[in-house]
């Protein structure tokens, strides 16, 4: 009798329990805050202010009305007839949350065991390709977050699935974007799409922190050059890139019988090609002329071809003959 009263009493009760430390650190909750699309954020700041959270809550303005709902209802005693505090509800919340779907707990012998029910798929064959999270400028990079480029068919069960399964992430969340290749025109004036250009984003929220190694533009001088050298000696990213623009230049001038390829393709590079060849040319021309004129001050003949050159030879020697 005195249980039912107090279920009875504690449906119109407004006034939560103390609250306890979560298991989501505090740093991993704003890293999931900071990626909140924004449409979400807009509704959340709509909400009246009695419905929005304390400034030391550690929940949303949305589950923060879930909490105070199912804590009027009588919804969150429990055995030893106590309420919930914020930080539990948020800890069992999130464990529903990232929960693997086709798995049921079954208790044998007192001791919890994981069942599988759904499909069990070996070797996937799947591509999970992880990017760098969009990060805007000025903007702290977000270790709480990664981001993937997944097949179009895999769903947001399918990524936890298989992160939780391949490598042991756990996550806290999921978004996804679908992003459709643009339409191209072929040679023959027809339209199409290219496949590596449609795809599926995912950014997935973590418990633990994982740094995406360090951008190009963000290292010292040094440690740039240390990374470009063992790119080009594992991948040849240079090499790769002459032959691509040797290629492109090849298949637009295929008509010229005299093409041959400089390395140059910008007009502003052509003409310091060209200054470069002139001058070249010139200084040539200069140092032959004062090699002629040295040997004009010393006497020594000088001939315009190697005939010439050959019958003075023979002539110094007596031997020329007709």
């Amino acid at each position: 009798m005195q249980a039912l009263c107090r279920v009875a009493r504690r449906l119109y009760s407004t006034q939560p329990p103390e609250r306890a430390a979560s298991a989501l650190s505090k740093i991993a909750a704003a890293a999931r805050d900071a990626s909140t699309p924004m449409a979400v954020r807009e509704r959340r700041e709509r909400k009246r202010a009695h419905l929005k959270p304390p400034s030391d809550s550690d929940l949303t303005s949305s589950e923060y009305s879930r909490y105070r709902r199912a804590l009027a209802k009588g919804e969150l005693m429990d055995q030893r007839g106590r309420d919930l505090t914020e930080a539990e509800w948020l800890d069992a919340l999130n464990e529903r949350r990232t929960r693997l779907r086709g798995l049921k707990v079954t208790n044998k012998d007192g001791e919890k065991e994981l069942q599988v029910v759904g499909q069990r798929i070996y070797l996937p064959n799947i591509i999970f390709r992880m990017v760098r999270n969009n990060t805007p400028a000025g903007k702290p990079y977000n270790p709480y977050e990664a981001t993937f480029r997944v097949p179009m068919s895999v769903t947001k069960t399918d990524i936890r699935s298989y992160l939780s399964s391949m490598y042991g992430v756990k996550t806290t969340y999921i978004r996804t974007a679908n992003y459709f290749s643009p339409l191209y025109r072929k040679y023959n004036g027809s339209k199409t799409t290219r496949s590596y250009r449609t795809y599926k984003r995912a950014v997935v929220g973590l418990i633990d922190p994982f740094y995406y190694p360090q951008a190009m533009e963000d290292m010292t001088a040094e440690d740039r050059k240390k990374r470009m050298n063992w790119l080009n000696e594992k991948f040849a990213l240079d090499a790769l890139k002459r032959w691509r623009r040797h290629e492109l230049v090849r298949t637009s001038m295929s008509g010229s019988k005299n093409w041959r390829f400089t390395g140059h393709l910008r007009r502003d590079k052509i003409l310091k090609a060209v200054a470069r060849n002139r001058t070249r040319m010139l200084r040539e021309v200069e140092d032959v002329k004062e090699e002629l004129a040295e040997k004009r001050s010393q006497g020594v003949p000088i001939f315009s071809d190697s005939k010439n050159r050959s019958r003075s030879s023979k002539r110094k020697d007596g031997i020329l003959t007709n």
